[in-house]
C-alpha cells in the first residue's frame, strides 16, 4: 500500500536561487556587522588603555585606519586659532616622510574639515576643487574620509583617512569612524587631564626648589636654575632671563640655558620688537612665531616659536622671562604660558633679593671703606708723618747723607698725598666714576666666583677714561670676569686697570682650566674683541705659564675723543 502522496506547488528554479542569496547576502551582513562592530570595540579599547596624550593620540590614528582598512591615516590637533598645531600621520614610511619635508598646516581639504566642522567624505582628492595638491615625494591619495573629534563641546582635532583598500568610503565607515571619535574624545580629555595634573605637580616640585634656594645664605645662581626648569617643564629649546644692566640701564641676557646659549649670554636686547622688549614695555605676556623678531645672535634652529613674560620687582618690571622653540616647534599652549608666568613670578623675586643682596654688599663696602680711611687718616699717615720729621733732623746732624735723606723724605711725602687722595676716594667715591662702577661690578659678580676678585687702579683712570670708552672698559671687565665664573672653574682671578698718557690697559687673568685646545664661538669674547677694535686697539686672550688664562685689552686714549665726536 503506498502512503499518501504530498504535491507542493511548482517554483521557479532562479526565483528559489534569488532568495536564498538574499538570504546568504544578509546572514553575510549581519556577520560582517558583528565583525565591524567587534573591530570597533577593540578600537576603542586601544584608544583608552594609555594616558600619555602623545600616545593615545597616535593610538586612535592607529585604530581609524585598521577600522575602515584604509592604506594612510592622520590625526591633526587644531589650536584655539582653528589651525593646525600637531599632525600625527600613520601608513608613510619615516624615509618618506622625511622627503616630504615640513607636515601640513591645514589647506586645502584639511582645511575644509576643520572650517566646515563636519565629516567630509570623497571619491578622489584630486577632483575636488578645494584640493591644495600634494608636495613632492608624497605618495598618491584618492578616496578621502574626515572626522572631526569633539571634546567637551569643542574642535579638538580632526581624523583624516584615504585609499580604502576596498574602494570608497561607505556611510557605514564613516558611522564607525564617527563612534571611535566619540570614544577617542573621552579617551583624549582624560589624557588631558591626567597631563595636567602632572604639570601641575612638577610645576610645584619646581617652583619648592627654587623658594629652597632662593631662602638659602648662598643662593648661588638661581636664575640658571630657574631657567633649567623652566625649559623641562614647558619643553623650550632655549630659556633666557634678560635684566637691565646695573651700571648702563640697557637690557641684556644676563643667564641663557639650552642650545645656542653661550653665544647669548651677555648680549644687549636692542630690538624693540623682540619678544623680551614688548613683554617689558606692555607689562603682559608676548608671543611671537616670525623671523623678524628674532635675537641677532639666535641660533639658526631656535627661530621658531617664542614667549616672553615681564619680571615684576616692587611693581615695577625689571626685566623678562623668554622661552623659545626650535623652527617646526609647536607653538606655546596656554597651559605653557600660565607656567611662564608662574616662573615668572619666582624670577621676580630673585631678582629683588639679588638687588637687596647687592645694595647690602655695597653699604659693607661702604662702611668697610670708612673704617680703612680712618685707619689710614688716624694711624698710618701720622707714623709716616712723624718718620719724616725724624729723618729731617738727622739730615740736619749728618750733613754729608743729607741729599739722600732728602731724597727718601721726597718719597714719603709722595706716599703720603698718594694715601691722602686713597683716603679722599674712599670717603667720597663718585657713584658715577669709573673706579666705582668697576668696583660694583667686582662686588656683583663675587657671588659668582670662589673667591673676590682682585682689582687694581694704576694711573688718573677717573680723569682719562670718560664717556663711550668708559662704558666699554665696564663691560670688557664685566664679560670678562662672567667668563671666568662660567668657564675657567678658576679660585682666583685678577684685575688691572691702567691708564697712561696714550692708551688705557685692562688685564684679567685667572688660575683655572685655561684655553680649550679648540674654543667654542661664544659672543662675549667676540664682544670684547669688537670693543677694541672699535676704538683702535686690540684684545689677546691667551693662556698663562702658570695656568689659567689672561685677557689684555688695550686701546689708545685719543679714540674717546674719536668716538665722542
Amino acid at each position: 500500500m503506498e502512503g499518501p502522496h504530498l504535491n507542493f506547488p511548482d517554483a521557479p528554479r532562479s526565483e528559489l536561487e534569488r532568495t536564498i542569496g538574499e538570504l546568504l547576502e544578509r546572514a553575510h551582513r549581519v556577520l560582517g556587522a558583528q565583525g565591524r562592530l567587534r573591530s570597533l570595540l577593540h578600537a576603542s579599547q586601544a584608544v583608552v588603555e594609555d594616558l600619555e596624550l602623545e600616545q593615545v593620540l597616535r593610538h586612535i590614528a592607529e585604530a581609524a585606519l585598521t577600522l575602515v582598512g584604509a592604506q594612510y591615516g592622520a590625526l591633526g590637533v587644531i589650536d584655539r586659532d582653528g589651525r593646525l598645531e600637531q599632525f600625527i600621520h600613520v601608513g608613510i614610511p619615516d624615509d618618506v616622510a622625511r622627503e616630504i619635508g615640513h607636515l601640513p598646516e591645514g589647506h586645502g581639504i584639511l582645511g575644509a574639515v576643520i572650517e566646515s566642522e563636519h565629516p567630509i567624505r570623497l571619491e578622489d582628492l584630486g577632483d575636488d576643487p578645494r584640493a591644495a595638491g600634494f608636495p613632492d615625494h608624497h605618495p598618491p591619495m584618492h578616496t578621502f574620509l574626515g572626522v572631526p573629534i569633539r571634546v567637551r563641546g569643542e574642535i579638538y582635532g580632526n581624523l583624516y583617512l584615504t585609499n580604502r583598500a576596498e574602494g570608497g568610503f561607505t556611510d557605514e565607515d564613516e558611522e564607525l569612524v564617527r563612534a571611535l571619535a566619540s570614544t577617542a574624545a573621552i579617551a583624549i580629555d582624560n589624557a588631558r587631564r591626567f597631563e595636567e595634573s602632572r604639570r601641575l605637580q612638577r610645576l610645584s616640585t619646581a617652583l619648592a626648589e627654587i623658594n629652597a634656594a632662593l631662602l638659602a645664605p648662598d643662593s648661588g645662581d638661581v636664575f640658571g636654575m630657574l631657567a633649567e626648569r623652566v625649559a623641562s617643564l614647558v619643553k623650550a629649546d632655549l630659556v633666557y632671563i634678560v635684566v637691565p644692566d646695573i651700571l648702563t640701564g640697557r637690557a641684556r641676557i644676563e643667564t641663557a640655558r639650552g642650545r645656542g646659549a653661550e653665544s647669548l649670554e651677555g648680549t644687549e636686547i636692542s630690538n624693540p620688537g623682540s619678544v623680551a622688549s614688548r613683554a617689558m614695555a606692555s607689562g603682559g605676556i608676548a608671543v611671537s612665531e616670525g623671523p623678524e623678531d628674532a635675537l641677532p645672535d639666535d641660533p639658526d634652529h631656535a627661530r621658531g616659536a617664542r614667549a616672553a613674560v615681564p619680571l615684576v620687582v616692587g611693581g615695577e618690571t625689571a626685566g623678562a622671562l623668554c622661552v623659545t622653540r626650535d623652527a617646526g616647534g609647536r607653538r606655546f599652549s596656554p597651559e605653557d604660558l600660565s607656567t611662564l608666568a608662574e616662573f615668572a613670578a619666582q624670577a621676580g623675586l630673585a631678582l629683588a633679593l639679588d638687588q637687596a643682596r647687592t645694595d647690602r654688599q655695597r653699604l659693607d663696602l661702604i662702611e668697610d671703606r670708612a673704617r680703612i680711611a680712618r685707619d689710614l687718616h688716624d694711624n698710618v699717615i701720622q707714623r709716616l708723618f712723624g718718620t719724616g720729621l725724624g729723618l729731617q733732623a738727622l739730615a740736619a746732624r749728618v750733613p754729608a747723607h743729607a741729599a739722600t735723606i732728602a731724597a727718601q723724605v721726597a718719597e714719603i711725602d709722595a706716599a703720603i698725598a698718594d694715601f691722602r687722595t686713597a683716603i679722599f676716594t674712599l670717603q667720597a667715591s663718585d657713584p658715577g666714576s669709573l673706579r666705582q662702577r668697576l668696583l660694583d661690578v667686582v662686588t656683583e659678580l663675587a657671588p659668582l666666583l670662589k673667591s673676590s676678585p682682585r682689582i687694581a687702579f694704576d694711573g688718573p683712570v677717573d680723569l682719562l677714561v670718560t664717556g663711550a670708552l668708559a662704558d666699554d672698559v665696564v663691560a670688557v671687565v664685566r664679560e670678562s670676569l662672567t667668563n671666568v665664573a662660567r668657564h675657567a672653574h678658576a679660585t682666583t682671578a685678577q684685575v688691572s686697570v691702567s691708564a697712561a698718557a696714550s692708551h688705557v690697559t685692562i688685564i684679567v687673568e685667572d688660575d683655572g682650566i685655561g684655553m680649550p685646545a679648540q674654543p667654542a664661538r661664544a659672543s662675549g669674547t667676540a664682544n670684547l674683541v669688537t670693543r677694541a677694535h672699535t676704538h683702535g686697539g686690540i684684545c689677546n686672550i691667551e693662556p698663562r705659564s702658570t695656568g689659567g688664562a689672561r685677557v689684555r685689552w688695550r686701546v689708545p686714549l685719543d679714540s674717546a675723543t674719536e668716538t665722542r665726536q
